[in-house]
């Protein structure tokens, strides 16, 4: 299970001067995937407030001949993780819930029974990766036997954190960075609670709809739409354990599909929101999304770069992966612009080498030399 947020460390374009904004991106994407196995790749490219330029290439299952098309859905992982963010800061910003309000006060119901390391830990923690929870539950059988569980995924996710706060520390609370699934998880029960929504219905009301997501969705993709792949073959089950991906009720910590045009709809709002022009947030819950927290190198839950492959920053980046899928994120506030880069496939296919060497050939393109 490999839900993450992660430096993104790629080769800088070997020419210093920026080339051409208008990028042959499906040339690019097919020179990309030469010499991997990765059967489809999408890319979307972000300027001045607008989707510049869009491509897919390649099969959406590597066993049949049924080519990607442009408006398909792809599994964008911990990606996701921001757009959850957004969610709890709107509950914020509209005085629902309140970022420094500690667990035991939001969860009181658990706060006798979960450790009392975790008891003042908030929202604001749990969000930029610095609650001392480990990153998953440490008992992967209970996690497990979530994959089989039938119960609404409200009551899912109040057992899977009301067993993950009886774990031990992985670290002292509020002092460090340690990447966390859990966090999110634990702020779904919260925004659940606080508005008696699923937080699945939560996101497409507060999220999806009020910028136009129309494809968004959670869980695998549906047939007919690209598959992740692994060992080399396109994976056509449910998974049923945690090395297979994660289960369903994880939607918060990032199992989520959509189209790329949808995914930019959501990246587009968080740079116009740099800039004081964001129609999701206020400006405030903005600046604290995109602001690396004391010690860390998180805001929330943007991963805050200084610089990226020779090029300058500041740069919001995320990346997200089940094990069948990679998506990266990365924006440049500062020249308002930004890529998002897909792959069907993970590193033992070389969706790896492909994601980062078409993001190392439009950096240059999106930002000038450091």
């Amino acid at each position: 299970m490999l839900l993450l947020q992660a430096p993104l460390a790629v080769q800088a374009h070997p020419n210093d001067v920026p080339p051409p904004n208008a990028v042959d991106l499906d040339a690019l994407l097919k020179g990309a995937m030469e010499g991997t196995q990765t059967p489809a790749l999408g890319a979307l490219v972000m300027r001045d407030g607008a989707i510049a330029q869009q491509a897919v290439r390649g099969l959406r299952r590597s066993d049949a001949a049924d080519a990607v098309g442009a408006d398909d859905v792809w599994l964008i992982g911990s990606t996701g993780k921001p757009m959850t963010v957004a969610l709890i800061a709107k509950l914020v910003d509209r005085g629902v819930l309140s970022w420094d309000a500690p667990l035991a006060t939001l969860l009181p119901d658990l706060a006798e029974t979960m450790r009392p390391e975790y008891r003042s830990v908030t929202l604001v923690q749990l969000l930029s990766h610095r609650s001392g929870l480990p990153e998953n539950i440490r008992d992967l059988k209970v996690l497990d036997t979530f994959f089989v569980d039938t119960r609404p995924l409200p009551q899912q996710r109040l057992a899977f954190i009301a067993q993950a706060l009886k774990d031990a520390p992985a670290a002292a609370p509020g002092t460090e960075f340690n990447y966390c699934n859990t966090g999110f998880l634990i702020a779904a029960v919260i925004a659940e609670r606080a508005t008696g929504s699923d937080f699945e219905e939560l996101m497409r009301r507060e999220v999806f709809q009020p910028l136009g997501m129309a494809s968004a969705g959670f869980g695998p993709t549906q047939a007919g739409q690209p598959l992740g792949h692994r060992g080399g073959k396109p994976v056509t089950t449910a998974p049923k354990v945690s090395d297979d991906g994660v289960p369903m009720m994880y939607t918060a910590a990032g199992n989520m599909h959509m189209s790329l045009a949808d995914w930019a709809r959501f990246c587009l709002d968080q740079l116009a929101g740099s800039q004081g022009r964001g129609k999701l947030l206020s400006r405030a819950s903005y600046r604290l999304m995109q602001t690396a927290q004391p010690g860390s190198g998180s805001g929330l839950d943007w991963g805050v770069q200084d610089s990226i492959a020779g090029r300058q920053g500041p740069v919001l980046v995320h990346g997200g992966s089940d094990g069948n899928w990679l998506a990266w994120a990365v924006l440049f506030p500062n020249t308002n612009t930004g890529a998002l880069v897909v792959a069907n496939a993970t590193e033992d296919m070389g969706g790896d080498k492909a994601t980062k060497t078409v993001l190392g050939t439009l950096f240059p393109t999106l930002s000038p030399a450091k």
